[in-house]
């Protein structure tokens, strides 16, 4: 899972009047569509002078580092009106006039702006509480990233952290708006955010993870100043918000996990599935294209089981995988150290595979104290800055249940050939500012999902157990995510489907439930994408044949950086094309 640094990851919310303060321009090309290129700057000057945080993931210029992004009602309300705006510029342009480069472009934009058009029938401000992707995480990344150098840059880190206080402060308003008319996060979710918040008041202040702006500088006065602000600010506004939602917001959050039991629910399920998708399907489509897809993979995984074990029942097939005493691990100590030998193991393997290798390095690091046990999943996080690494921070504390096998996948998954080599190639590219912000879970997660099937066909798997593991996980998040949301399914017979596959114990289980109900849709992202990339690498070497090239079709994936899949077989389709025209 990739995790974005965002105040709050759930909405970008640019508002009218800042535009002007920030963001490089995007010059139109030779030839290019000026109307485009400027509506594009505009895009990106709005998300950065809105959230100048967004620079940190982004690796665009920040207007300022004083500011946390504002989440008034006023400032939404004017953001709507700005998108509303740029959607009808962008209408206007017509998109068989323009060069390949600006459709690209075109194409990142409309899914941006309609995206998140329709997903405002969700009111996702309104109940926003989140142990994946909640503003108690992002602070905390912030924290890692804010610049200190300059007496200045110390100067609007004191205030953005004072000010810190009254974002949270919105946050609590903006919650009692939902409750009072009916929008609400999962009980379950609020007790897990609860959980690590309350680890984020209660640390010692010296050990806070906020405090990595003191503890990277140099200056007394600063260093001293930035403590005060944590202590005496940061510190009872934690807390503030923990008692709020342990008091006063729990005994009313909704019971049911899926997003359709809040108002206009299944509408906004639909929207989540673009958001996460960048499709337009349906949950009952996206759910059968799942349970296709769990059936071809049960079947490979029966037959690898029979070879192994002599039996083809499946659920017996995963019990023994889990079970075999060299699949399990004997120490929290002995899982991050396997999956170190993995990432580096799979680093060794990769560069075959592609034209060129970013030269980033990551590092496999356990959570930090505050997301121990709070159900967080293991995740990737990124660093813009190439001459620093970035990080594969896994969820150790669960070692007595992982597997051997499934700690290869992720970390394959997270690193070498997945999100570390996707990402850290991505800022090797020579990208515009709006492809530097624009992210969508499909291309992303569907890349590292493809890249788990790469790692197998490459050798870079050493437990004879990870190709039956590989299989019975993979489109299940299709399958049981609309099925949790708006199809019915409860608690019980979600966690039901889940443990068929082994890849969980009770715990994790319970983690993975939870995790669905704080991001609808997003589970659906990695298979959607996974299966996209996947058959259009089957329809390549059929066009090609003997002319295709693996390393030739990564670079076309992976050449213009993130895009929406629509856009992604647009270009695989026209490199095809383009190979074969080269060999008449």
């Amino acid at each position: 899972m990739i995790r974005k640094l965002m105040i709050c990851a759930s909405a970008l919310l640019p508002v009218t009047g800042l535009a002007a303060t920030a963001a490089p321009a995007f010059a139109a090309e030779d030839g290019g569509n000026a109307e485009l290129a400027r509506l594009s700057d505009a895009f990106v000057a709005s998300q950065l002078g809105y959230d100048p945080t967004l620079s940190y993931i982004s690796g665009l210029p920040a207007p300022d580092h004083r500011r946390w992004a504002d989440r008034s009602p006023a400032a939404i309300l004017a953001f709507r009106r700005e998108q509303d705006a740029m959607l009808q510029r962008l209408n206007a342009i017509d998109a068989n006039t323009l060069s390949a480069t600006d459709r690209r472009s075109y194409a990142l934009l409309k899914e941006q702006l309609e995206s998140e058009n329709q997903a405002r029938v969700c009111k996702s401000e309104l109940w926003t509480v989140s142990h994946m992707d909640g503003w108690q995480l992002a602070a905390v990344r912030i924290a890692q990233a804010q610049p200190v150098a300059t007496a200045a840059e110390r100067a609007q880190a004191l205030e953005r952290w004072a000010a810190l206080p009254a974002a949270i402060d919105r946050e609590i308003a903006n919650l009692r708006i939902g409750l009072a008319q009916d929008y609400s996060a999962a009980r379950s979710v609020v007790a897990r955010v609860v959980k690590q918040v309350d680890g984020l008041a209660t640390a010692p202040i010296d050990k806070s993870p906020f405090m990595s702006p003191a503890q990277r500088s140099e200056d007394a006065a600063f260093k001293a100043a930035y403590r005060a602000v944590i202590a005496d600010k940061v510190v009872p506004a934690l807390a503030r918000y923990r008692d709020y939602l342990k008091t006063e917001y729990l005994p009313r959050a909704r019971t049911a996990l899926g997003v359709a039991a809040n108002p206009n629910g299944a509408s906004c399920y639909q929207a989540s599935l673009r958001l996460n998708t960048t499709l337009n399907r349906t949950a009952q489509q996206v759910h059968d294209i799942g349970a296709a897809a769990v059936a071809r993979n049960a079947a490979v995984a029966t037959d690898l089981g029979e070879k192994m074990f002599g039996t083809r029942d499946l659920g017996e097939i995963v019990k023994r995988v889990n079970s075999a005493p060299d699949n399990i691990f004997g120490s929290e100590e002995e899982l991050v150290a396997y999956s170190r030998v993995a990432v580096a193991r799979a680093l060794a393997k990769t560069p075959p595979l592609f034209r060129s290798m970013p030269q980033q390095e990551v590092l496999v690091e356990p959570f930090r104290e505050f997301m121990r046990g709070s159900g967080a999943s293991s995740h990737y996080e990124i660093q813009t800055d190439p001459a620093k690494p970035a990080y594969y921070r896994i969820g150790s504390e669960n070692w007595k249940t992982e597997t051997r096998g499934g700690a290869e996948l992720t970390a394959v998954h997270e690193a070498y050939p997945g999100h570390h080599m996707q990402l850290a190639f991505a800022q090797t590219l020579p990208q515009t500012p709006l492809s530097k912000i624009s992210f969508n879970s499909a291309y992303i997660e569907g890349w590292a999902r493809y890249s788990e099937m790469l790692a197998e066909e490459a050798g870079m798997y050493e437990s004879r157990y990870t190709p039956i593991s590989r299989r019975v996980w993979p489109a299940r998040g299709m399958v049981a995510d609309p099925g949790l949301h708006v199809l019915g399914w409860s608690r019980e017979k979600t966690i039901a489907y889940l443990a068929e596959t082994g890849r969980f114990g009770p715990v994790e289980a319970e983690d993975m439930v939870d995790r669905m109900a704080s991001l609808p849709g997003q589970l659906t992202a990695y298979d959607s994408g996974g299966l996209e990339i996947m058959a259009l690498r089957e329809e390549a070497k059929k066009a090609l044949g003997d002319k295709f090239d693996l390393r030739d079709f990564h670079q076309a994936v992976l050449g213009a950086g993130i895009v929406p899949l629509g856009e992604l077989r647009t270009q695989i389709e026209r490199w095809i094309a383009e190979t074969r025209s080269r060999g008449l």
